[in-house]
């Protein structure tokens, strides 16, 4: 069973005992997250919410905190000799899910 839940204004597939990583989270490492904003339950009788599913929840486990790969933004007008590099790296929370509860 898995279920497609909202979170930080992404949809992401979750699944119990897989590991996503999420929008940035103000939680430590060790704690638990719940996520109330399930838009699809599949199983025997899949559940689709409008807007959400009533009673649905996700349960996770933090498991870190980190920041993606950088990803590099250069600017160059032609003629102008006008250059802009730049870098980014976004930061994330994976979460390891733990149950899909109806």
């Amino acid at each position: 069973m898995y279920a497609i839940i909202e979170t930080g204004g992404k949809q992401y597939v979750a699944e119990a005992g897989s590991k996503i990583k999420i929008e940035k989270l103000d939680l430590n490492e060790g704690e638990t997250v719940t996520f109330d904003k399930v838009l699809f339950v599949s199983g025997d009788t899949p559940k689709v919410g409008a807007p959400y599913v009533e009673g649905a929840k996700v349960n996770g486990k933090v498991l870190a905190q980190g920041k993606n790969k950088k990803i590099v933004v250069y600017k160059y007008k032609s003629k102008k000799n006008e250059r802009k590099k730049k870098g980014h790296r976004q930061p994330y929370t994976l979460v390891e899910i733990s149950e899909v509860a109806i």
